[in-house]
């Protein structure tokens, strides 16, 4: 009876949802399709159901686009439209990128990721002598707006969403991007899209900082109530666990530092008397796509649940949005292999099938060369096929979260949302996040993981298909594209000739105002707005930041 009496209660809400959530919204969107049918011509329902619902069914799955969301952010999710489709791109100079991205909107691209050189990515300019041998090779160069201008060259940005991957200088190139978009006649109000913004994860994995916790801390929330106001369809932050997990996590791991990282930005924000549903709603994360495809869709559905209930029970969040954990996927790079390059093609397949099953808003795949060199325009375009071929033709799209009920996934959702809510649990007993960093503490987790698995790729209890088995012999390779010195001299060069033709008295004015605004306590994104408008460039300003601020010392983890 009582078994009956839940299936009763699961039908009687699946029909409210389906009446006053789902319903409403195909009306104010339509679906992508009229009907939706597998090859064979089945008809596939929007959402699938246990016939016999257990009593905890909706406190921890629910339904799409409602709390605890972890079944989807959106009620329609794929079947309204798929994800952004979002190649991350960008090496050498800003025309070389400019036509690389106009290349891959012409193919079907729907937003733009953008990858920033080393020395942009640490606010050092191309004639630095810390940025020699750097420039262009890992991504484009930008030193000033001369730079920004060329790089979104006939690229509209009242139509076009623009992801950055950049950290410690956010606050520049936003500003940067903002200038950019002015020029093109598009305002503040309308441009779109991402900052990394994410400096914890910095300390913990990458590495790319710049300035101590305090001082970063305060650029980001200076961001979020900047944007809150000036810029408010822009993500102000894309908390990353894609880094935490190249460095060596474990999905669990992905997921409680992630949060715990989120908590801390939260609460600086409140504490800086920012309202939650003011700035939570433009917070997003960005996760790795690995390749144990059901525990990374159960990673995500895990990621969602723990987000809301945090949002709602320790901060008392209201608005909905504020609770929907909305995330950007890049496929694994770590999982690719210089060995057999034609098998990461399968390798990143499944990623995107997890990644897509988990319900992602925006993906990037890798290239398949790109365990070797930056990828050539052919495997870019490999790359981006497969998330229209997973989209468009494997019917994982067709209704939403298609592996809930499976016995195995739900168990692995509640396993990885326990485990991380023991990782945050730690890391709040030890003072919070940047404590736990300090204190070696998340650093020593990830290089702990990241030991033990590797002692089992070479002990043989893990396969890596051409690297440890199934080896064949092979030639050079060939065909890669390689970013030589000439890219750096003619960066300098044009670096040159824009210091020369600005006001430099205009720009000496900007950057000592700007010192004055970090030595007090204004919010920093306005003078940095106008530095970059007079060409300031971004190792100028960074420069002048690091004269106030300081720079941050690495804790040595042994």
């Amino acid at each position: 009876m009582e078994e009956e009496k839940n299936a009763e209660n699961i039908q009687d809400s699946y029909q409210q949802w389906k009446e006053k959530v789902y319903n409403k919204s195909i009306q104010k969107t339509p679906e992508r399709l009229p009907e939706f049918t597998t090859n064979s011509f089945n008809k596939v329902e929007p959402l699938y159901l246990p016939e016999e619902a257990p009593k905890s069914y909706e406190e921890k799955c629910g339904f799409p686009g409602q709390y605890p969301f972890t079944r989807g952010i959106q009620p329609t999710m794929y079947r309204g439209r798929l994800w952004t489709m979002r190649q991350y791109a960008g090496f050498g100079t800003a025309r070389e990128s400019n036509n690389r991205y106009r290349y891959l909107l012409g193919q079907g691209q729907s937003g733009l990721s953008v990858a920033f050189d080393l020395p942009t990515q640490i606010g050092y300019d191309s004639d630095d002598p810390l940025a020699y041998g750097e420039v262009g090779k890992v991504g484009v160069a930008i030193d000033t707006l001369a730079d920004m201008e060329i790089l979104f060259d006939q690229i509209p940005l009242d139509k076009v969403s623009t992801s950055m991957t950049i950290n410690a200088p956010a606050s520049v190139l936003l500003a940067l991007y903002i200038a950019v978009a002015e020029k093109q006649g598009v305002s503040k109000a309308q441009i779109s899209g991402t900052i990394q913004n994410d400096i914890l994860k910095e300390y913990i994995a990458r590495g790319t900082y710049i300035f101590p916790p305090k001082p970063s801390m305060r650029l980001i929330t200076n961001i979020f109530e900047y944007c809150n106001k000036e810029v408010p369809k822009w993500n102000t932050i894309s908390i990353s666990g894609y880094h935490i997990r190249e460095a060596g996590s474990t999905a669990s791991q992905e997921v409680g530092f992630t949060i715990a990282d989120g908590i801390a930005y939260v609460e600086a924000a409140v504490k800086a008397g920012l309202d939650i549903d003011g700035f939570a709603k433009r917070l997003s994360f960005f996760f790795n796509a690995h390749n144990d495809l059901l525990e990374e869709v159960a990673k995500y559905r895990a990621a969602r649940r723990l987000w809301a209930k945090i949002m709602k029970e320790r901060f008392g969040a209201k608005d909905p949005r504020s609770m929907m954990l909305r995330f950007h996927t890049q496929t694994a790079g770590s999982t690719l292999t210089a060995q057999q390059v034609e098998n990461n093609i399968v390798r990143v397949t499944i990623q995107t099938l997890a990644a897509v099953m988990g319900g992602t808003q925006s993906l990037h795949t890798n290239s398949r060369d790109e365990a070797l060199a930056l990828p050539t325009e052919a495997s870019v375009m490999v790359a981006l096929r497969t998330q229209q071929i997973v989209g468009h033709e494997s019917g994982v799209t067709n209704t939403i979260d298609p592996l809930a009920g499976s016995y195995y996934v739900e168990s692995m959702t509640d396993q990885i949302e326990k485990d991380a809510e023991e990782y945050i649990k730690k890391i709040d007993s030890m003072g919070g996040m940047i404590e736990a960093i300090e204190a070696g503490y998340v650093q020593s987790e990830i290089q702990n993981a990241a030991y033990r698995y590797e002692k089992e790729l070479e002990a043989g209890k893990r396969i890596v298909v051409g690297l440890n088995k199934f080896q064949i012999k092979e030639g050079e390779p060939t065909g890669l594209l390689k970013i030589d010195m000439s890219v750096q001299k003619e960066q300098i060069k044009f670096l040159n000739s824009v210091r020369a033709q600005r006001n430099n008295d205009e720009v000496a004015k900007k950057l000592a105002e700007l010192k004055t605004a970090a030595q007090g306590t204004d919010n920093l994104m306005p003078y940095i707005l106008a530095a970059v408008k007079e060409y300031a460039g971004v190792g100028e300003i960074c420069n002048t930041l690091r004269s106030v601020f300081g720079e941050y010392k690495e804790h040595v983890v042994i």
